[in-house]
């Protein structure tokens, strides 16, 4: 699943980026690496960018980047992650 497929309020945790080159360098120097939990907050009235909540910062990111990240969805019970 991409992260341009989750919606508002959705989280989910970065599995792998398939970027090449600067996109991949800017994602990771924002923290997206395996593992990362990510939450999508908003969108623009237009639908780009979108706003995330990665590592406690919002930070937005335009579907062109978003789309190289692959993440999956770990559902949350009462013990923690399964």
């Amino acid at each position: 699943m991409k992260l341009t497929d989750l919606s508002i309020g959705e989280e989910g945790f970065v599995e792998k980026l398939e970027a090449k080159d600067t996109v991949r360098r800017r994602l990771l120097d924002i923290g997206l690496v395996e593992g990362t939990r990510v939450k999508v907050m908003r969108r623009s009235p237009l639908g780009d960018p979108t706003l995330y909540l990665i590592r406690g910062t919002m930070i937005a990111l335009r579907k062109e980047e978003a789309q190289f990240i692959n993440i999956i969805i770990k559902e949350e019970n009462e013990n923690g992650i399964n």
